[in-house]
C-alpha cells in the first residue's frame, strides 16, 4: 500500500490538535441540555460523562494497535482494510466518509442556527447560509494542507482555553436557587434513551482524528497511537470539569431542552447577556470544525483510490498537499445532505453510521492478532484480551440498540451503504 504522503510534513503537536479540537465541539455545547431531559438527577448525569469517558478511553487504549501497525492516512479503511478484505474494507471506508460528510452537513445547519440567535433574520435562509458555510471552507482546503494545518492548531488551543475558563467562570459564580430543582420523575422511551447515547457518542467521538493522517505526520504511526491517548485524557478531564462546573452553578433543571446549555447556564449564573459569548465561542468552534472535516474526509477517498476503490481523481494531491477532487466530492455530499434534513435526522444518521464502525475496528484489533501475530506493533492494546471483549461486546449492544429504535435512519443509512455494492463491482471490473 502507498503512503498518502512519505515526506510526513504534519509535526507531531498536530495529533492533539486534531483530537482536542475535534472532539471538542456541538456535543459539548449542546449536549447537556438533552441529556438532562433523560437524566434529570445530578449524580446519575455526572456518572454517566465519568464512565462515557472511561469508556471511549478504553476503546481508545485498545484501538490505537492498529494505528501504530498503520504507517499510512486514510482512518478507519486504512487501519482495518487488511482485517476485513477488499470489499468488507471498501464498505467500511464508504460508510466512514459517509460520516463526515454527514457531519459537515449537520454542523453548517447548526452554525447557521447559532448565527440565527444573534440575527434572526437569517433564519429565513438557513438552507443556503449553511451551504455557503460548508463551501467556504472546502475551498479554504483548495488551497492547502498549510492554511489547514495552521486554523486547526490555533483554534484548539483557543478551544482548550475556553471551556477551561468557563468552567472556572461557572465554579465561581456559585450555586443559584434553581439548582434545588433539578430531580424530576419522568418516565422515558426507548426513543429518549437512543439520543441520550447519540448525544454522549457524539460528543465524545474523534478519538482517532489523527489516523486519518498516519502517513503525514512526524515520528510515524507509533508517536501518533501515543498522542491519541493524551489527547482523549485531555478531552474528558475538560468535559468532567464543565459538567461539574455546571452542577454546581445552576443544576440540571434549567438546562432541560436548552439548545445550547451552556449559555442558558451562564445567562443564569453570570449575567443575562453573558450567553451571547458561549454563542459566538459556538460558532466559532463549528467553523474550526468544518476545517478539520475538510481535512480528514477526503483522505478516506484518497485512500480508496490509491488502492482502486475510488474514482482516480480523488487519489490526485494537489500542489497544497490535499486530495483536490475528494474535497470536491466531499462537499457535493455534504451539501445534498444539508438539503435532506435537519439537525436530529442529522446527528441520528451519523451516529449510526459510525457506531458500527467502531465495532468494526475493535474486532479489527482481534482479526489482526490471529492472522498477522508477528507484524510488529509499537503499542499494543492495553489490557487485551479483556478489554477488546468488553469493548466488543459494549459496542455490539449499543449498535443493536441503536439499530432497533432508530429503525427510520436506519433506512437512509443502509440504503446509502448499499449504493457501495454497484460502485464496488464497477470499480473491481475497472481495475482487472
Amino acid at each position: 500500500m502507498t503512503q498518502v504522503n512519505p515526506t510526513r510534513t504534519l509535526p507531531s503537536r498536530f495529533v492533539l490538535a486534531v483530537t482536542v479540537g475535534g472532539v471538542i465541539g456541538l456535543g459539548i455545547l449542546r449536549g447537556p441540555g438533552e441529556i438532562a431531559e433523560v437524566i434529570t438527577d445530578s449524580t446519575l448525569y455526572l456518572a454517566l460523562w465519568l464512565f462515557a469517558g472511561l469508556f471511549v478511553l478504553l476503546s481508545t487504549a485498545v484501538t490505537v494497535e492498529l494505528v501504530g501497525m498503520t504507517p499510512r492516512s486514510g482512518g478507519f479503511y486504512s487501519l482495518i482494510r487488511r482485517a476485513y478484505g477488499p470489499y468488507t474494507g471498501f464498505v467500511i471506508g464508504w460508510a466512514d466518509w459517509l460520516t463526515y460528510a454527514a457531519d459537515l452537513a449537520l454542523k453548517a445547519v447548526v452554525i447557521i442556527e447559532f448565527v440565527s440567535i444573534l440575527i434572526p433574520e437569517s433564519s429565513a435562509w438557513s438552507t443556503p447560509l449553511a451551504i455557503a458555510v460548508t463551501s467556504l471552507f472546502a475551498a479554504i482546503q483548495l488551497r492547502g494542507i498549510g492554511l489547514g494545518a495552521l486554523i486547526q492548531e490555533t483554534a484548539t488551543s483557543l478551544i482548550g482555553l475556553f471551556v477551561f475558563v468557563l468552567a472556572l467562570v461557572l465554579f465561581f459564580a456559585g450555586a443559584t436557587e434553581i439548582s434545588a430543582a433539578d430531580s424530576v420523575s419522568v418516565d422515558r422511551s426507548y426513543n429518549d434513551w437512543s439520543l441520550v447515547i447519540a448525544t454522549i457518542i457524539f460528543t465524545y467521538d474523534g478519538w482517532l482524528y489523527a489516523s486519518y493522517f498516519s502517513g503525514e505526520i512526524q515520528g510515524g504511526p507509533g508517536a501518533v497511537a501515543r498522542s491519541c491517548i493524551k489527547g482523549m485524557v485531555i478531552v474528558i478531564v475538560l468535559y468532567i470539569l464543565l459538567n461539574l462546573a455546571l452542577v454546581n452553578s445552576v443544576g440540571l433543571a434549567p438546562l432541560i431542552g436548552s439548545e445550547l446549555a451552556l449559555a442558558r447556564a451562564l445567562e443564569l449564573a453570570v449575567h443575562p447577556a453573558a450567553g451571547t459569548v458561549i454563542v459566538v465561542a459556538a460558532i466559532l468552534i463549528l467553523l474550526s470544525h468544518q476545517n478539520l472535516e475538510y481535512m480528514t474526509g477526503p483522505r478516506i477517498l484518497q485512500a480508496l483510490s490509491e488502492d482502486g476503490f475510488a474514482a482516480r481523481q480523488a487519489g490526485v494531491v494537489g500542489k497544497g498537499g490535499n486530495p483536490v477532487w475528494a474535497v470536491v466530492f466531499t462537499w457535493a455530499v455534504s451539501v445534498g445532505l444539508i438539503l435532506l434534513g435537519g439537525f436530529e435526522f442529522l446527528l441520528l444518521f451519523s451516529v449510526f453510521l459510525f457506531v458500527p464502525l467502531y465495532l468494526a475496528l475493535i474486532i479489527g484489533v482481534l482479526v489482526m492478532r490471529k492472522r498477522e501475530p508477528d507484524t510488529e506493533r509499537p503499542i499494543l492494546a492495553w489490557g487485551h484480551p479483556y478489554s477488546t471483549i468488553f469493548c466488543l461486546i459494549a459496542w455490539a449492544i449499543i449498535t443493536l440498540f441503536q439499530v432497533y429504535v432508530e429503525r427510520e435512519t436506519a433506512v437512509y443509512a443502509v440504503a446509502m451503504v448499499a449504493v457501495s455494492w454497484p460502485v464496488y463491482r464497477y470499480l473491481a471490473r475497472r481495475s482487472v
